[in-house]
């Protein structure tokens, strides 16, 4: 059973920063290329950030390039988001994602995800 768990989210001032955590257990993990996304209350699942199956390739959604910085430990079967100069509108619920196509390139869409984990909140204010 393929199982994505979360950690790390809260609450943050803006400009603070938090590191969001996801560690695979079921599946090979690093034959998956992997996601973060976002979304809150009333709004699509939008996709932050993407790495490939050895982090040749790392995408962002313009909204936290400079900002946020993705990064995977396949030794550990673990995924990494570093969230820096947090704003406001960063406030959401963040989750994991991965992609089982066999060298599936970035970023891929929430369709293109086929298994995902519950959840973290990340709440910044103002």
């Amino acid at each position: 059973q393929v199982q994505l768990v979360e950690s790390g989210g809260g609450l943050v001032q803006a400009g603070g920063s938090l590191r969001l955590s996801c560690t695979a257990s079921g599946l090979t993990f690093d034959d998956y290329t992997m996601g973060w996304f976002r979304q809150v209350p009333g709004k699509e699942r939008e996709g932050v950030s993407c790495i490939t199956r050895r982090g040749g390739s790392i995408t962002y959604t313009d909204s936290v390039k400079g900002r946020f910085t993705i990064s995977r430990d396949n030794a550990k079967n673990t995924l990494y988001l570093q969230m820096n100069s947090l704003k406001p509108e960063d406030t959401a619920m963040y989750y994991c994602a991965a992609n089982r196509v066999l060298w599936a390139a970035c970023p891929f869409t929430a369709s293109g995800a086929n298994y995902w984990g519950q959840g973290t909140q990340v709440t910044v204010s103002s």
